[in-house]
């Protein structure tokens, strides 16, 4: 039995509409009432956190349409900056105005397209514990790093950054998600056996970290888990949810994901 409760986080990335949201947002929450995981239900066995990570425009309908549910919101970026005149940036105090509970930080289409160094996604993380945020912190090696053997040097390097930033007492308020950039999008997904030997040396740096919390870090896998691969995959004892980008803008799909991780418990 895991002993930490799953988490399935999707993330729309640059997706999403209005009247869009509302049918997606509304079938997911009768998805998850039909499967027992709803709040208000009686019969409620809430043994898998949902959460969705929208665009910044959407949070204030998230907020709306999700607060009576099971299911929270996040956003999928945060300024370093606690205010001030940075154009464009959206800070973690603002993300509490909306109730988010959860932010990505560190994804790997931050890290390429944006320049985002490991130490700018260090303080992104700390800003937002600092506001009650938890932080889903991103890592993970090119196909490149993967055939050169650096795969273990990457990641460790990349989560201790975000390690360093933190206070230790903090680290049990962390969530951290492994996404091979080989296998995103692409396709292509590590074997659950190829995801758990990285998640079990993720759990290695966050016990040198602090032993005791370091049991209650989620390690999410973020490489293309579909409803087909998702069951293997959690079953894994590293591997304690997902971070799912395009299937979970299929309520189908991302509800068969939440029901695996129900029966993974």
């Amino acid at each position: 039995m895991k002993q930490r409760i799953p988490l399935i986080a999707g993330n729309w990335k640059m997706h999403g509409r209005l009247v869009a949201n509302t049918f997606l947002l509304s079938e997911l929450k009768s998805g998850i009432q039909n499967l027992g995981l709803d709040i208000n239900s009686k019969s409620c066995v809430a043994k898998v956190d949902v959460a969705v990570c929208i665009p910044f425009p959407y949070l204030a309908q998230a907020q709306s349409e999700l607060q009576s549910s099971s299911v929270r919101w996040g956003a999928q970026d945060v300024s370093m900056q606690a205010e001030g005149a940075y154009t464009g940036e959206v800070s973690a105090a603002m993300l509490n105005d909306f109730s988010c509970a959860y932010a990505i930080v560190g994804h790997s289409e931050r890290r390429q397209y944006h320049a985002e160094s490991d130490t700018m996604v260090g303080e992104k993380a700390r800003r937002l514990l600092d506001a009650g945020i938890i932080p889903i912190v991103c890592v993970g090696e090119t196909l490149q790093q993967r055939k050169d053997n650096l795969t273990e040097v990457t990641v460790a390097r990349q989560l201790n950054s975000v390690l360093s930033a933190i206070e230790d007492s903090a680290l049990s308020k962390i969530v951290v998600a492994y996404e091979p950039i080989w296998a995103i999008g692409t396709g292509v997904t590590a074997t659950p056996e190829m995801a758990q030997q990285v998640h079990a040396f993720l759990r290695e740096q966050l016990i040198v970290k602090n032993a005791e919390l370091a049991e209650q870090v989620k390690i999410l896998y973020g490489g293309s888990m579909k409803p087909d691969n998702a069951a293997s995959l959690l079953s894994m004892k590293d591997i304690d949810g997902g971070l799912i980008g395009g299937a979970s803008l299929k309520s189908a799909d991302f509800l068969s994901i939440i029901a695996a991780a129900r029966l993974a418990v």
